[in-house]
């Protein structure tokens, strides 16, 4: 047992393999990273390349800069430099690396410098670190370089050292998914000796960034934080190595952070200590906001305001969610004790005046309640203003003027109508009716509204109907408690009034888009064609979002339209380029994303249980969707998602039946021909070579018999190619048949004196009643027909005869055949129609093509008649094939077969 333990703590971290082998298809990133401009990233990067080019790598520079530096620019010699693209920008031309030209070379490595840096308008990528990873995952090996202040979690940190503000940010997650970091590092006091010397800004340019950015105090400090920051990615990388090769050592102690965010601007910090905290703990981090389960409609500020706080920490490596719930500090640990965190992070206001006397704030609520987890406040700094904290929306009125309008008049109706009550009679309980008044103005106008009527009510009741009247005093003290407890019990009532109405509004709203995403289901499940559910998915995602819709389809290496709506709506040459983006990579692309942003639409991709089925795209607009819109949207792509790949597997399932029955129709005539060619053709050889060998000496009987035979089979043959013609025509639909007028009579009598020449042995009954009307029709297409009929009876009927009548019933020619053999069992009788289908002989064997019955069927539904089958047709044996044509005029004469 003890082996086995240590067996399983030996064994390699699956999800570390799995890591390591998505690395091995990537390329490598190697970013150089310095504390401050100047201290040599840029030549220790081309210094290293140059030792590497020497020894024969592949290893060419896309982009670098610089910045005037003579000794940097000199390693440059020997380097193959890539083009770079010029692109207009506000009225001039900017010089950029370009992508397309790096990844149409390939290069093993390449040279990217400025991972910072900001692409301009019209780019495919807004920031440069973008392009780098498409290198990345082309399979191409990156190096690059930047400075500390650029980490987007260390912004704030570094403005409150140095003062200045740095814009162009990094996300924390590029470093921590490099491969190497080299640390380029150099003593604070050199780098400004070098600044001094005029090594890093041009004189005038140095003499400011020495009173400024470069002073003594704020390099170094930025040097422990490249210093740090490069431990912790080794430690990492040592952490992984361990994990990777299976073995001991010290491991991770399993932190995992919980970070709670609002609209309020002290959240944004609480992210950046957050992301520190996770980076130096090496710990995952959760961040989660959370909304009131009673609130149904949130500001637009409130919204963009979370929106933007999840994708900053997104970008700096967390996981977002959030959650809906009125107990704030309930659904907190709740949260946290499902997903295993050690750690809250919060940010801790400070309550002002009487508010700290009046209420628990969240932290410290949730610091009493967080019983074995640590909690981390992150407070603002003295000099900052107090958060923020969003107020709720007012639901249903939006001002206080239009709830004080909503209050008065009602409490004016409720006076007036007590004024004149009292007048007729003196109830005691006359407040009641204001009550009333309070209520209704909760419903109308909400809370604010129901708080301003009850105090307008307390002050009407006192004027109107407490004594002395019609002033604001009251002398009896039980007067007093009366008013007291009145305006208590209209202030709790108003609210309560109010909640339930906003409850009931937000019951409404979730109820209606359940609605309507059950009606988009039923929809849905009804369709069987993908073009079905595409027009249904276009159509209910506009009804809903109120944008234009656009769902395109992979269609070999290109993408086509495969439905718009509103049907005006077109796509320009960068919505393309983004949709194929959404396509290749399978992420999200094109307007309010880091890919083509450029782009009006933001795409989507549809991924079905077998892979990607399609692309959506959404017309943005100022507006962004909220939260709600975003679920749906979810749901409904989804549900598309599953049904177009539905349709897409019935469809293949189609073609997978069509091919097996054409296979099976192919085996079955390569079976008929072998069987049906070879056997006349065997009697045509030896009946010819019979012919041959005796010369004269044959007896004229005998070579009368050996010619007839030749005869015979060669007509059967004749017989065979025909059918299979016929069969040809049927089934690519060339079949014309004539409308002219046909005399049944004459049909059925030549169909039965050709049938007695081929089968001269057999006896075959007629009957035909007289004055039958004619049919239109091609009559040799209908002589074919019941030749085929007959053919099919004398094989299959035995030696009994076989039978056909033709009558009249009311405007239909009936046209039966009729053999008295074992007939066809029930479970097959709907089969003979069937191409290749054969029935066995009275004596077990099977015989025929299998397509006299099915080009009859062919040959009368193409003349506009209709044939079945029936069987026993007599004495309980034997088989009916009965053929209905419409009835035309009728016939001069009538004649009677034989």
């Amino acid at each position: 047992m003890a082996e086995e333990d240590r067996d399983e703590r030996r064994r390699a971290d699956p999800d570390a393999l799995l890591a390591l082998a998505d690395k091995d298809r990537r390329g490598k990133l190697t970013v150089f990273l310095g504390a401050a401009p100047g201290v040599g990233k840029t030549y220790a990067m081309l210094s290293r390349a140059g030792r590497l080019k020497a020894e024969g790598a592949d290893i060419v520079v896309g982009l670098v800069e610089t910045h005037g530096r003579s000794e940097t620019a000199a390693l440059l010699d020997g380097l193959e430099v890539l083009p770079r693209a010029s692109i207009p920008y506000r009225g001039r031309t900017l010089e950029e690396f370009d992508l397309d030209g790096a990844l149409a070379r390939r290069p093993r490595i390449v040279l990217v410098d400025e991972l910072a840096h900001s692409n301009p308008e019209g780019s495919r990528h807004p920031k440069r670190h973008q392009d780098i990873e498409e290198l990345i995952a082309a399979g191409i090996d990156v190096w690059t370089a930047v400075n500390i202040q650029h980490l987007e979690s260390l912004a704030d940190l570094v403005a409150q050292i140095t003062g200045v503000t740095v814009r162009e940010r990094v996300p924390d997650v590029v470093l921590k998914k490099a491969d190497e970091v080299v640390l380029v590092d150099l003593p604070p006091t050199e780098l400004i000796e070098r600044l001094k010397e005029g090594k890093v800004y041009l004189p005038e340019s140095a003499s400011r960034a020495i009173d400024s950015f470069f002073r003594l105090g704020n390099l170094t400090a930025l040097r422990e934080l490249a210093l740090r920051r490069t431990a912790d990615r080794v430690d990492e990388q040592v952490v992984d190595y361990l994990k990777q090769h299976a073995i001991e050592g010290p491991w991770a102690t399993g932190e995992r952070l919980l970070v709670c965010v609002g609209p309020d601007d002290l959240s944004e910090k609480v992210v950046r200590v957050a992301s520190r905290l996770a980076s130096g703990l090496n710990a995952p981090w959760l961040v989660v906001s959370i909304d009131r389960a009673d609130r149904d409609v949130e500001t637009k500020e409130h919204l963009q305001r979370i929106e933007a706080l999840f994708r900053l920490a997104e970008q700096l490596g967390a996981e977002t969610r959030r959650v809906i719930g009125n107990d704030f500090v309930a659904e907190i640990l709740k949260l946290a004790r499902r997903e295993h965190a050690t750690q809250i992070v919060i940010g801790a206001k400070r309550n002002r005046g009487w508010t700290r006397f009046l209420s628990r704030s969240l932290p410290d609520a949730l610091s009493h309640r967080a019983a074995g987890l640590g909690v981390y406040f992150v407070t603002p700094e003295k000099n900052e203003k107090p958060p923020v904290q969003a107020r709720p929306a007012m639901p249903g009125v939006a001002s206080f003027r239009q709830a004080a309008l909503i209050a008065t008049g009602l409490v004016a109706v409720t006076a007036l109508a007590g004024k004149l009550i009292h007048l007729a009679a003196e109830l005691p309980n006359i407040s009641l009716l204001f009550l009333l008044a309070v209520l209704g103005a909760a419903v109308i106008g909400g809370y604010m509204s129901a708080f301003i009527a009850a105090i307008l009510s307390a002050l009407a009741y006192n004027f109107l109907f407490i004594d002395p009247l019609h002033t604001f005093t009251i002398t009896a003290p039980h007067e007093v408690f009366a008013l007291v407890v009145f305006l208590s019990v209209a202030i709790i009532a108003g609210g309560f009034a109010s909640r339930i109405k906003e409850q009931a509004e937000v019951a409404r709203v979730r109820a209606t888009a359940l609605q309507s995403l059950y009606d988009f289901s039923r929809k849905l499940s009804t369709t069987a064609k993908a073009d079905d559910a595409i027009w249904v998915a276009v159509s209910h995602l506009q009804a809903s979002l109120k944008r234009n819709i656009v769902l395109l389809l992979p269609e070999g290496s290109n993408l086509k339209v495969a439905a718009v709506w509103p049907p005006d709506t077109e796509l320009d040459v960068t919505d393309f380029t983004a949709a194929r983006w959404t396509r290749d990579k399978q992420e999200i692309a094109g307007s309010g994303t880091s890919t083509l942003p450029n782009s009006r639409f933001e795409f989507r991709p549809l991924m079905g249980p077998h892979g990607l089925v399609g692309v959506c795209g959404i017309q943005q607009t100022d507006d962004r969707l909220d939260i709600n819109a975003e679920r749906a949207l979810s749901a409904i792509l989804d549900q598309t998602a599953i049904a177009l790949d539905r349709a897409r597997l019935s469809e293949d399932s189609v073609a997978q039946a069509a091919r097996q029955e054409g296979e099976r129709y192919r085996d079955a005539l390569l079976s008929s021909v072998s069987h049906d060619l070879r056997t006349p053709l065997a009697t045509i050889v030896d009946a010819a070579g019979n012919l041959r060998q005796t010369g004269g000496e044959v007896s004229p009987e005998r070579r009368d018999g050996l010619l007839r035979s030749i005869e015979e089979e060669a007509g059967r043959m004749s017989q065979f190619v025909a059918n299979l013609l016929d069969m040809t025509r049927i089934a690519a639909g060339t079949l014309k048949p004539k409308r002219d007028r046909i005399d049944v009579t004459e049909a059925v009598q030549s169909a039965v004196e050709r049938a007695r020449k081929y089968f001269p042995d057999r006896l075959i009954e007629a009957g035909i009643a007289a004055d039958l009307p004619f049919i239109e029709g091609d009559s040799v297409l209908l002589g074919q027909a019941l030749f085929n009929l007959l053919d099919n009876a004398v094989k299959y009927g035995g030696d009994e005869p076989v039978n056909i009548y033709a009558r009249c019933d009311g405007q239909e020619v009936i046209i039966s055949v009729t053999d008295l053999g074992k007939g066809i069992p029930p479970a097959e009788i709907d089969r003979v129609f069937e191409k290749f289908y054969r029935r066995g002989k009275p004596d077990g064997r099977s015989s025929g093509t299998g397509l006299g019955l099915s080009i009859a069927r062919g040959f009368i539904d193409a003349m506009g008649g209709k044939i079945h089958a029936e069987s026993p047709a007599v004495k309980k044996r034997g088989t009916r094939i009965v053929v209905r044509m419409p009835a035309g005029e009728k016939a001069k004469t009538g004649k009677t077969g034989p």
